[in-house]
């Protein structure tokens, strides 16, 4: 198996983790309160992490002090990440919230262009304003369709570019895996705080395993889509991202029997195109 073909299974593999999570917290959330599943989620996911991370050698958090407000601001990203993105989550089609997020690439090169000064020329910023379309199809602003919690997964694709992009500011000293401890301990402190605002509800063997699953598939995304940094073309590999799409597609129709309607899925075609032109475009421009 060449490694491009590692890469884009394990690719996939971590698109498929994540999907897993995202369905096992909108099924949690029908019977327990968001932030009790976020607490509880976050201390499984920061143990079990945490307990992998320190196997391999790999756990510290000595973190060379001009990164440290980089990482307290990639932290504050992260934790605004998992709150907008799972309350609209679970108020709104898994496939639809998934096909949002998958503008992220844009997002990302637009947000590089502006506080990095990363060239775009004409072609990306075309892809960048058509990918916009295709969200707005999505989002469908003015329709029957239209739910409020839409817009709070776009803030989402907001914060995690910005999480990425404060990523991208690290020096080469900074820990990543400790980081990923770092984050989950982070976001589970938060959800313990805000769990003091509701009432606790007791969890039953079924809510325990959606529970456990959930932490158990964001740890896998996060391991796979690590080693996928390690294996074939970046330009390759990460075009197999949108595969998360058609999870949430299925599942959303086996699961909960969520069926998007044309508008939808025409605009998650249109992101998925224009997210797969962006990271081609990329490609060339790096070979010069």
């Amino acid at each position: 198996m060449n490694p491009n073909l590692q890469g884009a299974l394990l690719m996939m593999g971590s698109m498929a983790a994540f999907t897993m999570n995202d369905v096992f917290v909108k099924l949690l959330a029908e019977t327990v309160p968001l932030f009790q599943i976020v607490f509880l989620r976050g201390v499984m996911t920061t143990v079990l992490l945490a307990a992998t991370v320190a196997a391999f050698g790999k756990l510290t958090f000595r973190i060379p002090r001009g990164d440290r407000a980089k990482v307290a601001l990639r932290t504050v990203f992260e934790v605004l990440t998992v709150v907008t993105f799972l309350t609209a989550l679970v108020n709104m089609e898994l496939a639809n919230a998934t096909a949002i997020l998958a503008a992220l690439p844009l997002v990302v090169t637009l947000g590089a262009a502006l506080l990095f000064k990363e060239p775009v020329g004409w072609r990306r910023w075309t892809a960048i304003a058509v990918g916009a379309s295709g969200v707005f199809l999505i989002v469908q602003p003015g329709t029957a369709g239209f739910n409020a919690y839409s817009l709070l997964a776009l803030v989402a694709v907001f914060l995690v570019a910005g999480r990425d992009l404060s990523t991208r500011a690290f020096s080469n000293q900074v820990p990543l895996m400790s980081i990923a401890v770092l984050t989950a301990a982070s976001v589970g402190a938060f959800g313990g705080i805000m769990s003091l605002t509701i009432e606790w509800v007791p969890m039953t063997g079924r809510e325990i395993a959606y529970l456990a699953g959930s932490a158990l598939f964001i740890i896998g995304g996060y391991v796979l889509s690590i080693f996928v940094m390690r294996v074939g073309d970046v330009a390759v590999t990460s075009p197999f991202r949108y595969t998360a799409l058609v999870f949430a597609l299925i599942l959303g129709v086996v699961v909960f029997a969520e069926f998007p309607n044309a508008l939808a899925l025409t605009g998650a075609a249109i992101v998925v195109a224009t997210g797969v032109f962006t990271l081609i475009r990329e490609r060339q421009v790096a070979r010069g």
